[in-house]
């Protein structure tokens, strides 16, 4: 049985990990490619993009793909759009892993926004001094806010349009509570701008703000596609996979998993 990781996140690569040590099952996990050193996974990997829900039918049909799992990033809405559309052509069964989002705690204000348009909207009647961790894909929405100085935290340099006022810091998590409340604290930041992607790596920065008292702009995520199951775990995923008709072993682990 042929397994398709849609992949890029801490879940798909603990999700590959489980699914390589079970006998019976072939696992690829394909990356996007956007960032020059990614993370990689065990087993087979694709790095790039399929062309869009054409081109990934296509593949899927071309390489005998049984199952999907879609572990992207809870914000590539265009990649899992893309999935849910290439999988229900071809007939081939998709799940999406998510790992939960945030949960608002006693002592945070958040500002929760449905896009990251909508947080550049409401940023300048938030702060003037802000910590911006929304991706260096997004920093063409903040562009115009001569406004608002910015802290931009991102894994790759980002390229043009950026806001006029902006540092960059290249970093990748985890973090913990006392360099981020350090860090905000040596910038003087009075905000923090955020997407709810529920990853514990880069967490400490509410902890951080919350200390701080800091109001947080977070941006929702896209909904999953309608009629696509869902789960939160690796483990879960794992039992999806092994229960499907073919794939020769239990959820359990019998059949000689």
């Amino acid at each position: 049985m042929r397994v398709l990781i849609l992949g890029g996140t801490a879940e798909a690569r603990t999700l590959a990990t489980l699914l390589a040590a079970r006998p019976g099952l072939s696992v690829i996990s394909s990356l996007a490619g956007r960032t020059s050193a990614p993370l990689l996974p065990p087993g087979e990997v694709r790095i790039g993009g399929f062309g869009g829900p054409a081109g990934l039918a296509g593949w899927l049909r071309a390489s005998r793909v049984d199952a999907v799992v879609d572990a992207t990033h809870p914000f590539a809405a265009v990649m899992s759009a893309s999935a849910a559309r290439a999988c229900d052509d071809v007939g081939v069964p998709l799940l999406v892993l998510r790992r939960p989002g945030w949960t608002e705690r006693d002592g945070d204000d958040w500002r929760r926004v449905p896009s990251i348009a909508a947080a550049a909207a409401v940023l300048p009647g938030t702060g003037r001094r802000a910590l911006l961790t929304t991706g260096r894909q997004t920093l063409a929405a903040f562009a115009g806010l001569d406004e608002v100085w910015f802290l931009v935290r991102a894994v790759e340099p980002p390229e043009p349009p950026v806001p006029a006022r902006m540092t960059l810091l290249l970093e990748r998590g985890p973090f913990t509570i006392e360099g981020e409340e350090a860090l905000l604290r040596a910038h003087r930041i009075d905000v923090v701008v955020t997407k709810d992607s529920g990853s514990p790596a880069v967490a400490a920065k509410l902890d951080a703000a919350r200390l701080r008292r800091l109001p947080v702009v977070m941006v929702d995520r896209p909904p999953v596609s309608p009629g696509v199951p869902s789960v939160a775990t690796a483990r879960d995923a794992v039992a999806w996979v092994t229960g499907l008709p073919g794939a020769g072993v239990s959820p359990s682990g019998s059949g000689g998993a």
